[in-house]
């Protein structure tokens, strides 16, 4: 049983997708880019530099110049095109009557996925938020990962990270915790299988009776299976 849950922002807690991908496409225009929105739905969730660089080709300073014309639009705009998955805020609350410890573990910068959660009302449901920092440090997705541990006090064996993409697996195992991948989320079909998600759940209900320890189906590498 999982003590310590750690929480993925973009596609896990929030949908955020409509303010990124409008402020992705807004970045790649200035330099006389453009895209379709769907296809810019994989930049929700890992860091937009190193994405920028993937999917573009971007050297490391075009990539953080494009970062920074997509803060052009997001800071103001994007920010507010987003909103709570449905059926979070309950699992949080639930989580924490039964003396579970949670917190956000996120690439997204700190400061932005604070001023969300306040936004909402949810601040107080995630005792700890780590996030990247301003300063750039620290700030991939397995750093976030065991930062967040460190200040929760948790050990491996217990900690789990729920995300929706391949980094959030990559990040939670080079830490050396499991984690539970969310097909509501952004990524892309079979990315969590290849990925070696740990777990797969298809909706917000079967990743609550996961993490409560109710009788679900979900899948557990290739196999189904109920935990």
């Amino acid at each position: 049983m999982f003590n310590c849950i750690l929480f993925d922002f973009d596609g896990t807690v929030f949908d955020t997708v409509e303010g990124i991908t409008k402020s992705v496409r807004y970045a790649l225009n200035k330099v006389g880019l453009d895209a379709e929105l769907e296809s810019l739905r994989c930049f929700a969730g890992p860091p937009l530099a190193d994405k920028f660089m993937e999917v573009y080709g971007f050297d490391r300073a075009a990539a953080e110049q494009a970062v920074a014309d997509y803060r052009e639009r997001y800071r103001p705009i994007g920010i507010n095109e987003c909103r709570v998955f449905p059926g979070i805020r309950e699992l949080l609350e639930k989580l924490h009557a039964v003396g579970k410890t949670v917190g956000i573990a996120t690439s997204k910068p700190q400061e932005m996925a604070e001023e969300l959660l306040r936004r909402e009302g949810m601040l107080g449901l995630f005792p700890v938020i780590c996030g990247s920092l301003p300063n750039g440090n620290d700030s991939a997705k397995w750093q976030v990962v065991e930062r967040a541990m460190q200040l929760c006090g948790a050990e491996k064996e217990s900690t789990i990270l729920v995300g929706d993409t391949k980094y959030d697996v990559a990040g939670a195992h080079k830490v050396g915790i499991a984690c539970v991948g969310v097909r509501y989320g952004y990524a892309a079909p079979g990315e969590l299988e290849e990925a070696g998600a740990d777990y797969i759940v298809a909706d917000i209900p079967a990743l609550e009776a996961f993490l409560l320890g109710l009788p679900a189906p979900l899948t557990q590498g290739s196999q189904e299976s109920e935990e």
